[in-house]
């Protein structure tokens, strides 16, 4: 696998630079946020208490990322300023559960609201495709960094748009990941390409993963025979793995190809594919034949595997 040894200056010069921008955007840099007389790390502790109950001082710092001194002296100029209360909690006197006055909640909702009224008008002066792609292209910066988004994944149908996405995707991870060059993304266009141009519904499916508006992962079924299908191009983004995705697509492709009355779906791999392997073999997938060979600029060794789907086995 190909990883990056160091990271390019140029890229950490890039993103401060849109950190300074979006600062700058949003009025991060005026005094008081918003025009009030709260600071930026003041207006967020007003917000995840008027947004969660039950918090207390240890969960609220933790989930921050706020040093626990400073976080007290915050809280306590709350209290004195009649915006915080805390009670001790039902059945352990050793924890103190805060929460907003009706006059935290009364300073808090300008906040609220000026903050809303502010992205209203960002989003406003954009065109209503770009304003898609900059919320998908928010919540991609999210995940790679990290956070995990609360909307789950859904798994819907194949939309203009998705095909030149997928193509260009896998080629991007696949030559960061595993070194293949430029004929695997042309291989992956030509499959692509193919599957619309002689694309049967009664034959053929797709399955895109889509989270927060931006494709995360897709699978397709072609048919290899009247009677054989062929599972293709299963991927998922990086930033989305680890929430089950790629089984539940891998799911989503052999229940279309049972419901298509094939009998037996079919794939091919390579070794390197470790993940997709485990997932293939969980499914009930069978490697049936192995071979070494010269690919993407890289010496690989290939792998079909078959599912039998006549049998009464426990789909996966």
């Amino acid at each position: 696998m190909v990883r990056e040894s160091m990271v390019d200056a140029a890229m950490v010069a890039d993103m401060r630079a849109f950190g300074r921008f979006y600062t700058r955007q949003i009025g991060l840099l005026e005094e008081g946020l918003h025009r009030s007389a709260f600071s930026l790390t003041e207006a967020r502790v007003l917000y995840e208490l008027a947004h969660r109950d039950g918090l207390t001082a240890s969960v609220l710092g933790q989930d921050l990322g706020l040093d626990a001194g400073y976080l007290s002296r915050l809280l306590k100029r709350f209290e004195e300023q009649g915006l915080l209360t805390r009670r001790t909690a039902a059945g352990d006197g050793r924890r103190q559960v805060l929460a907003l006055t009706p006059g935290g909640q009364a300073a808090f909702a300008p906040l609220n609201e000026a903050s809303r009224a502010e992205v209203e008008a960002l989003l406003a002066r954009l065109p209503s495709a770009d304003r898609s792609a900059l919320v998908g292209a928010m919540a991609r910066v999210r995940r790679l960094l990290g956070d995990r988004p609360e909307d789950p994944a859904i798994v819907r149908d194949l939309r203009p748009g998705d095909i030149g996405w997928i193509a260009h995707r896998q080629g991007l991870l696949y030559a960061t990941e595993y070194g293949f060059d430029l004929t695997f993304e042309a291989l992956v266009a030509e499959i692509l390409a193919g599957f619309v141009r002689d694309f049967d519904p009664a034959r053929a499916g797709a399955w895109i993963a889509e989270q927060a508006g931006e494709v995360t992962g897709s699978v397709f079924l072609a048919p290899a025979s009247e009677t054989v299908g062929k599972l293709r191009l299963l991927y998922v983004e990086p930033s989305a793995r680890g929430q089950g995705l790629g089984r539940r697509l891998t799911a989503a492709c052999i229940a279309g190809a049972r419901a298509r009355g094939y009998t037996q779906l079919t794939l091919w791999t390579n070794d390197v594919l470790t993940a997709a392997r485990r997932i293939y073999a969980e499914a009930g997938f069978r490697l049936v034949e192995s071979a070494p060979h010269r690919s993407f600029g890289q010496d690989l060794v290939g792998e079909t595997w078959v599912l039998d789907l006549s049998s009464s086995a426990q789909q996966f």
